[in-house]
């Protein structure tokens, strides 16, 4: 008997289609990569939500005992993970990011270490460089799995580096007692240690369809990182730089880190404005409480504003609520939760 296919149609955001045949039944994530069509993904078991998109017709199922990290409310919504999920009709889904994204594949590469520097009471930047002929294409905001030397476990960082830092790379990284990688780096780690990174990965990134838009960026913690990366992919950028506002928060004063960054991208871009806040402890020009609590009425002047957001998923959530309650459009929010791993 001849097997059922079903035609899935992948609209991009950049007005790109692509269709390919799935199975009824079979897992839609691996017949696109069969396929390959460039749709985004990485943990390939619904945690991760990188292989996030919208049903906009048929019937797609999450697969039997099958585990996802989307809402009821989300799924009910027409979120899918692709990696997750079959189809039981013809489907098409609508992808927020261009199609041009997820051709660049993930790849192993080696690099160097240059330095461990601690930053703040907890958190070092970790700069790398490539190792000779090697390369690694990537977006403001995407991370990288590096593999901890001897335990063989693997974390995930976004660069606080862009691609224009190529072959040099810089990460911050929260130490976590008892974390894997936190100890090799407060202990182990030497300069010229080799270290094995694969990536990038993820689909929080800089849309270059809204580059000219008010930008608004919310950070806690490490989270500043992948943000970082963005604010110095615009500046790089040619043309009129946008309005943007990061509103950039930590615990305590002595958890601050890479204020001397910020202060200098200020300098740099006029049209910057950063608040810079703590929950406890607030002196010196800090505001008192979480970035979230920084923003303000006036912030969203414009319907196009686009928002992106990194760090505690409580931070997230009271983002988001408070960036549409402001005016930003959900569709113009994008967010990763940062994630401490041990």
């Amino acid at each position: 008997m001849n097997e059922q296919l079903h035609h899935v149609t992948l609209n991009f955001a950049d007005g790109v289609t692509h269709s390919f045949s799935v199975p009824r039944g079979a897992n839609i994530l691996e017949a696109a990569i069969a396929a390959e069509m460039p749709v985004l993904y990485q943990c390939r078991s619904g945690g991760c939500s990188s292989c996030i998109c919208t049903l906009s017709e048929g019937e797609a199922v999450t697969q039997p005992g099958a585990s996802s990290s989307l809402l009821g409310s989300e799924y009910e919504a027409g979120q899918r993970l692709l990696c997750v999920s079959q189809v039981n009709s013809d489907c098409t889904f609508n992808l927020g990011y261009g199609s041009e994204v997820g051709s660049c594949a993930a790849q192993e590469v080696h690099a160097f270490i240059d330095s461990v520097e601690r930053i703040a009471s907890n958190v070092v930047k970790l700069t790398l460089e490539l190792a000779d002929g090697e390369w690694m294409e990537f977006r403001p905001g995407q991370f990288m799995q590096i593999v901890v030397p001897s335990l063989g476990v693997l974390r995930s960082y976004s660069p606080s580096s862009t691609q224009v830092d190529l072959p040099k790379m810089e990460f911050l990284i929260r130490l976590l007692p008892g974390g894997a990688m936190s100890d090799f780096l407060a202990n182990v780690a030497e300069r010229d240690q080799v270290l094995t990174l694969s990536g990038p990965y993820g689909a929080f990134f800089l849309r270059e369809e809204h580059k000219r838009a008010p930008h608004i960026f919310v950070a806690g913690g490490t989270g500043l990182a992948p943000i970082l990366s963005m604010i110095d992919t615009l500046r790089q950028g040619s043309g009129r730089k946008p309005r943007m506002l990061l509103s950039f928060g930590c615990a305590v004063p002595e958890a601050l880190f890479s204020l001397e960054d910020i202060e200098l991208r200020k300098q740099w871009l006029p049209t910057l404005e950063t608040r810079i806040c703590v929950d406890r402890e607030a002196s010196d020009g800090l505001h008192p409480g979480s970035p979230v609590s920084a923003l303000r009425e006036d912030d969203v002047i414009s319907p196009d504003t686009v928002a992106y957001l990194c760090g505690p998923q409580p931070m997230i959530d009271a983002a988001t609520q408070r960036l549409t309650a402001l005016g930003v459009k959900p569709e113009n929010i994008f967010a990763e939760q940062f994630v401490a791993s041990h």
